[in-house]
């Protein structure tokens, strides 16, 4: 029977002693091909989010699937004494083309080995089924074993993810009230490495821009009209070019106004985790980096802002030649934002720097594709040091305090509309092949995972 004071311990031991039917119970889940992006899998979507539903209802949360305007949210509570957390995770999968490229069918689960460790191979292993589940396989633990569990948990599950969340931002809207706790719990970010934990407390926001650059009111041919037109490609070309400095900082005016530096302690942990600067770049064929001098590598792609050019065209591209001058030349470039970098602030100074530097007998257009502020949470916050804690019991060195190039919009949604900071806590590891065939996750940090989350929930109650 259950017991209020059993040991932390014990309920560890009941994770290690079921972990095969913690595994069948994932690898179910894993067979529902709950593609969201694919209208012709509208019903598998719906039966994933049924099944999740049950499966937390079997755990005594009062738990229902929620219609949307597109897929349903899945959303169970559970009271508590004393502090709250909202969990977060999604139920939905990339597609899996191209099948071919699959050694297996994607979506008939396995055990494999690769580099001597067992690894499960499916759609959806590592993003997120096989995350979410570890969070509800450890609240299942708590519950066999104590028969409750040490804090109030509400669960949200989405099935929009991996299509854009286009139902999000209402729902959490129209349901503010019911979803807010002391903190939120997001489980769709990777480990530092195989063996170090983390904590994600930075993630990078971001704006996106599409340029559009004219001279000429048709395309022109470049023996009639060479020299004496002017040439959109080099026009963009000139400006694009403008946004660096040779030191490799972005040279729009201003764009460092909003950004902070590194927390001390944050720095100084940095400098301790296991990083190689020429192994990271090494691993994608390149040698030397690219941006500001005076950081490192790991600074570049957490913690600084950016400005990358993702597409530029114009003039004839395709088979052969063609001695065109364009009438028009185009250039996508989007910015990763950190600190307090505002995305209308900089999407407003980056079309200054254009408008700046377009010549007579030229315009530009600007198409914007979004944007978004970076998230903080507080290095020094008392819940993130108590799951740090937790995470260095379980694995035995020190859980890592990470920033994260990518963006989460998510985190921030949480923090403008429901006024939660949140902590990110996954076990995937970047070699997951998240998106691509052959999806996996590591046994062990799944195994691991479930403990960890045991561990973090008794810490986050005291």
């Amino acid at each position: 029977m259950p017991s209020a004071n059993a040991s932390l311990d014990a309920v560890l031991s009941h994770v290690d002693a079921n972990l095969d039917q913690s595994l069948e119970r994932l690898f179910t889940l894993l067979r529902i091909k709950s593609i969201s992006t694919d209208p012709a899998f509208a019903g598998e979507v719906n039966a994933a989010a049924d099944w999740l539903a049950n499966e937390l209802k079997g755990l005594d949360f009062d738990a229902s699937v929620r219609p949307t305007t597109g897929h349903p949210m899945v959303v169970g509570h559970q009271r508590g004494e004393g502090p709250s957390v909202l969990f977060y995770g999604h139920y939905d999968v990339q597609p899996v083309d191209p099948i071919e490229l699959w050694t297996n069918d994607p979506f008939e689960p396995k055990i494999g080995e690769e580099n001597g460790r067992k690894v499960i191979l499916a759609r959806g292993a590592s993003d997120d089924k096989g995350q979410l589940m570890t969070f509800i396989e450890a609240c299942r633990s708590y519950k066999a074993v104590r028969g409750s569990l040490p804090l109030g948990v509400t669960v949200l599950l989405e099935g929009e993810e991996e299509s854009g969340s286009p139902s999000l931002d209402a729902f959490l809207a129209a349901n503010a009230e019911e979803l807010k706790a002391d903190i939120a719990l997001v489980c769709d970010t990777d480990m530092w490495d195989e063996e170090t934990p983390s904590i994600i407390t930075m993630l990078r926001g971001l704006v996106a821009d599409q340029v559009e650059i004219q001279a000429a009111s048709r395309d022109l041919h470049s023996g009639m009209y060479g020299n004496a037109a002017r040439n959109p490609n080099q026009v963009l070309a000139e400006i694009i070019a403008s946004l660096r400095n040779p030191d490799g900082s972005v040279a729009i005016e201003g764009f460092y106004d909003d950004v902070p530096e590194l927390p001390e302690a944050v720095a100084e942990q940095w400098k301790r985790l296991p990083f190689d600067d020429k192994g990271y770049l090494g691993e994608v064929g390149l040698s030397e980096p690219a941006g500001e001098k005076n950081r490192s590598v790991l600074e570049q792609i957490t913690s600084r802002p950016t400005c990358e050019i993702n597409g530029m065209w114009g003039g004839y591209t395709g088979e052969g030649f063609k001695t065109v001058i364009p009438a028009k030349a185009w250039a996508k470039i989007s910015f990763r934002l950190v600190g307090n970098q505002d995305p209308k602030k900089i999407r407003e100074a980056f079309r200054a720097h254009v408008r700046a530097r377009v010549p007579a007998d030229c315009t530009v257009t600007f198409h914007e594709h979004g944007g978004s502020p970076a998230s903080v949470v507080p290095a020094d916050g008392p819940m993130l040091q108590k799951a740090l804690g937790a995470l260095t019991q379980e694995w035995g060195r020190e859980a890592a305090v990470a920033g994260s190039g990518g963006s989460i919009p998510i985190v921030g949604d949480f923090k403008r509309k429901l006024g939660m900071d949140s902590l990110l806590i996954g076990y995937a590891q970047t070699g997951d092949r998240i998106h691509s065939p052959n999806e996996k996750y590591n046994l062990e940090s799944y195994h691991r995972g479930i403990r960890s989350w045991v561990r973090v929930l008794d810490a986050l109650s005291r």
